[in-house]
């Protein structure tokens, strides 16, 4: 994992200035400059709108009782598309372009739904209200039941009176 991280701190930003710089040579830098500033407002409104569109889908699907997997999936590709976006470069916008189109965006769900379910552990935990029958660690050691009782009413008693 480190040598891919690796990778991608040092390798992709050495490519990605190469590319600006030989891109600033063909075109002008204030034309790249320009290019650079218009990806990343464009990047960010379309991110800004599909996770819109997203979000509303997750609701939906929660408010008819759906687990929304497909649409978080999708959440989290327009979120990195979007940061993608918003970082200068030829690759990274590209990239966060295509992860706004949703005919590639679904390959790359498909691909990472696959690596989830290969790789995700699921533990259900289930928890028990005080109502209706109890576990078996409810019995003491003699077979008698312990029983949960809720304080009322308390009293001080007077020792001398025996009143109330």
């Amino acid at each position: 994992m480190f040598f891919y991280l690796l990778l991608l701190f040092t390798v992709v930003p050495f490519v990605e200035l190469t590319l600006l710089l030989w891109l600033a040579g063909k075109v002008g830098w204030g034309n790249t400059l320009l290019l650079i500033v218009f990806t990343g407002v464009l990047g960010a409104s379309l991110a800004r709108w599909q996770g819109l569109r997203t979000t509303l889908r997750i609701r939906q699907e929660m408010a008819q009782g759906k687990v929304p997997g497909e649409a978080l999936v999708d959440g989290a590709l327009i979120l990195v598309a979007g940061a993608v976006l918003l970082t200068p470069g030829i690759l990274t916008d590209a990239l966060g372009f295509a992860l706004l189109i949703p005919v590639i965006r679904h390959v790359f769900k498909r691909t990472a739904l696959n690596w989830i379910q290969r790789n995700a552990r699921v533990q259900q935990v289930h928890y028990r209200s005080g109502f209706g029958p109890q576990p078996d660690f409810t019995t003491g050691s003699a077979g008698d039941r312990i029983v949960d009782a809720k304080v009322i009413e308390t009293h001080v008693v007077d020792p001398e009176n025996q009143s109330p």
